[in-house]
């Protein structure tokens, strides 16, 4: 066996996937013109797997996701589900292959929350859309997925936004179909929900088998908990990968780059360009280190590791210690430290 035979590549799977492309080109046609937004997609979705479709504004991710979906025509090629062509996929089968949660905000007026999960069910019912025990069943398993049991009976309007969107993936989870996909689905949350229902989602790919494929502007979180990141950009084809191979390839740096901000690959974080006014010595390590640090950088500081260079800062018996023009100030807190350092250096 040669050396390249030998070489793993972490993408590959030895599995059908559920989803894959061939050659797929996305876009808009005119009257005049083609508008393409990607073109040659050759990607795929397999079980148990998250997956995050990331990018800038106007990049395409909507279209792609319509497209995928069977909403919207693709310029070229073909988007497979289950071995099924979804331009071929027929109106009975589509909801068995495929559920989707959108962002759009619902008025079901005074329906209760199994009344929206028990609406997943209604593809397997027969014309009276009667339910049964197994219906149930799995209605009840899906609330319990998203840990919503002691709400079926609440009316959704009363939940939060957070509920509402547990209450959604339940119903997703109900139609049990072998891919779901979600366009925005933090989109109206604030910080503890929008981490919630990430984990959720991850937790629900392994534990289910069933592939998650969702669109989202949280980068964090999306390098935090994704299997798989397609990271679309404007200026070239789309990029697939770990989160990790994609950050260490310098993909995030060239997609996301801005005078107003940069990705460090270090913390994996995005970070504000403050205008450097001076460099500061920051000696010492561990957390304090690391806060200050980010405090410095704010008020645009250029932080470096040299003793010899001052200003000069230290965290020493729980003070921090100022070293500039031959005197030393001694600071409780960061805020402290930072009124000392704009006295020292004036703008």
């Amino acid at each position: 066996m040669d050396h390249q035979s030998k070489i793993n590549n972490g993408n590959a799977h030895f599995t059908i996937p559920i989803l894959y492309t061939r050659g797929l080109t996305i876009g808009y046609r005119t009257k005049h013109d083609v508008l393409e937004l990607e073109k040659d997609l050759n990607i795929k979705i397999h079980n148990g797997e998250l997956v995050c479709l990331i990018g800038p504004n106007g990049c395409g991710k909507s279209t792609l996701m319509r497209t995928i979906a069977g909403l919207q025509k693709p310029l070229e090629g073909d988007t497979v589900i289950s071995e099924v062509d979804v331009k071929k996929i027929k109106p009975h089968q589509y909801a068995r292959l495929l559920s989707l949660v959108l962002t759009d905000k619902i008025n079901v007026g005074g329906m209760k929350v199994m009344d929206i999960v028990s609406i997943g069910r209604y593809p397997y019912t027969n014309y009276f859309a009667k339910l049964g025990p197994k219906d149930y069943e799995i209605i009840e398993r899906s609330l319990d997925n998203v840990h919503l049991n002691e709400y079926k009976d609440r009316f959704f309007h009363e939940l939060s936004d957070g509920e509402k969107q547990r209450v959604l993936i339940a119903k997703a989870l109900a139609q049990d179909t072998p891919l779901i996909m979600l366009d925005e689905p933090t989109a109206h949350l604030d910080l503890p929900n929008r981490v919630e229902i990430m984990n959720i989602l991850k937790r629900l790919a392994k534990e289910t088998n069933k592939a998650i494929f969702l669109s989202t502007h949280e980068l964090d979180l999306a390098l935090q908990t994704a299997d798989t990141i397609w990271l679309m950009n404007r200026e070239e084809n789309m990029k697939s990968g770990t989160p990790e191979d994609l950050v260490l390839s310098g993909m995030f740096e060239q997609v996301f780059k801005s005078n107003a901000f940069r990705f460090d690959k270090h913390s994996g974080a995005f970070k504000v360009v403050h205008p450097i006014k001076g460099k500061v010595s920051l000696l010492g390590n561990g957390v304090h280190s690391i806060w200050v640090r980010r405090a410095l950088e704010r008020e645009g500081y250029q932080v470096v590791k040299n003793p010899d260079v001052q200003p000069k800062v230290q965290y020493i018996n729980n003070l921090w210690q100022l070293n500039s023009n031959g005197n030393t100030l001694y600071c409780q807190d960061i805020a402290g430290l930072l009124r000392a350092l704009r006295k020292e250096t004036p703008s």
